[in-house]
């Protein structure tokens, strides 16, 4: 754990360890909603993202894993500003995996093997 985890209590993990409903913070450390899924390929792990219940509306969003900063036990941090926050595009539902404690996977049609 570095000096930085251990002082806010938060424990940097993996991109498939991320915690189920947990906050999705702006780079202010606002939370603007919390993690519904992860989107990525487990076999080859790559993560694509993340798709976030947001606090106002209904329709989840999606986050882009180049805007995520850390992912911690607690949170995932990302390097959006509020006014990026609020125009996140939606997420467009398509093939679910379940991954345990993780939350739910998705893989995209588009991703192939090998």
């Amino acid at each position: 754990m570095t000096e930085e985890s251990a002082a806010d209590g938060e424990e940097q993990v993996a991109w498939i360890m991320t915690p189920f409903h947990a906050p999705v913070l702006d780079q202010e450390g606002t939370a603007f909603g919390t993690t519904a899924s992860l989107l990525g390929d487990e076999a080859s792990d790559i993560f694509h993202g993340l798709a976030v219940k947001p606090h106002s509306g209904h329709q989840l969003l999606e986050v882009a894993a180049s805007h995520v900063a850390k992912i911690t036990t607690r949170a995932v941090h990302t390097d959006l500003s509020p006014e990026e926050a609020a125009a996140l595009p939606l997420y467009q539902q398509e093939r679910w995996y379940h991954l345990g404690e993780g939350g739910l996977f998705r893989k995209r049609p588009e991703w192939r093997d090998g």
